[in-house]
């Protein structure tokens, strides 16, 4: 068994089903309020950190890797047998034990991840006229800084596609949803590609871009399917990630979240591994998605998106 994980005693359930359901049904809908809860871990108190913003470029990393999986709060996956993989690299890496999505369903939480803002969207709507987010993104701001950046969606049939085929799901495709990269069919197409792709990207430090976003598909990210096929999906993916050039000779960032939780708790699992995580470590700070946000602006020199962000603590203690 692997110790020193956070466990959270409560009950959850299945998410309702929604009427904006994708290929497979529905993300959960609830109102958007978040549960503010601490989690406790079960070595007792994890000291106190500091949730005050650093200067900008503090704990700089080359790349940041993000794999979202779904649907599942902290206490269905860390310390469970279901999740062996997980709570192994939990243990080896740097675990957030009060880290909190915002909101439910999911789409709101993939564009606060991205944009500082759910922009005003309360379902898992598809893109469209009455579906759009209308505001500037990470990528944005990514690519003034002169990096790189690549959405990776697994199952999606070809670049760019805006809606459901098969187990990919365009409302945890956040990307789809913003005009900064729809807009231009030729951008869209070079930036947000099928998860088939990745491995090639992955094969050398200067094909890797700086900003990568990983979709898994309906069932590998948990959401049709359980605990155990995520979590061996992830064992599959993660370990080529963290040998690649670009985690063995740069210092980059593999950061593993859930887009939200349960109705009785949206507390989530969230891992930074690789050369820029520390190593057996828990921070017992309380963080959300904006706070994820916020690091990787603080620490590539990015203008905050909103006030969201730009007043979110930046997750440093737990970073080299």
């Amino acid at each position: 068994m692997v110790v020193g994980l956070l466990t959270l005693v409560l009950t959850t359930g299945c998410q309702p089903q929604g009427p904006s359901a994708g290929p497979s049904g529905s993300d959960s809908v609830s109102p958007s309020v978040p549960d503010v809860g601490r989690s406790v871990s079960p070595l007792g108190p994890v000291p106190s950190q500091s949730t005050g913003t650093v200067a900008p470029g503090a704990g700089g990393f080359d790349h940041v890797v993000i794999i979202v999986e779904e649907n599942k709060p902290a206490a269905d996956v860390l310390g469970k047998a279901a999740a062996p993989y997980i709570n192994k690299l939990a243990a080896e890496s740097a675990l957030a034990n009060n880290y909190q999505a915002l909101t439910h369903p999911s789409l709101p939480n993939y564009l606060a991840l991205t944009s500082g803002t759910t922009a005003g969207i309360t379902d898992d709507c598809s893109p469209g006229v009455n579906c759009t987010a209308a505001v500037p993104s990470i990528v944005d701001r990514i690519e003034q800084s002169g990096r790189s950046w690549k959405m990776y969606a697994e199952g999606m049939p070809a670049p760019c596609v805006a809606s459901n085929s098969g187990k990919y799901a365009v409302r945890h495709n956040p990307f789809m949803y913003y005009p900064g990269v729809t807009g231009d069919r030729n951008n869209c197409g070079s930036h947000v590609v099928p998860f088939t792709r990745f491995n090639a990207d992955l094969a050398s430090a200067s094909t890797l871009p700086n900003y990568v976003f990983i979709s898994p598909n309906l069932c590998n990210d948990m959401h049709d399917c359980p605990v155990e096929t995520g979590d061996a999906w992830l064992a599959q993916q993660v370990p080529q990630i963290l040998a690649s050039p670009a985690f063995v000779t740069q210092k980059s960032l593999l950061v593993i979240t859930w887009d939200e939780g349960s109705d009785e708790s949206n507390a989530v699992g969230t891992i930074f591994a690789g050369p820029a995580a520390k190593k057996g470590y828990q921070s017992g700070a309380p963080y959300s998605h904006y706070s994820l946000l916020r690091t990787i602006e603080a620490s590539w020199g990015l203008a905050p998106l909103t006030d969201n962000d730009k007043g979110a603590p930046v997750m440093d203690d737990l970073l080299n």
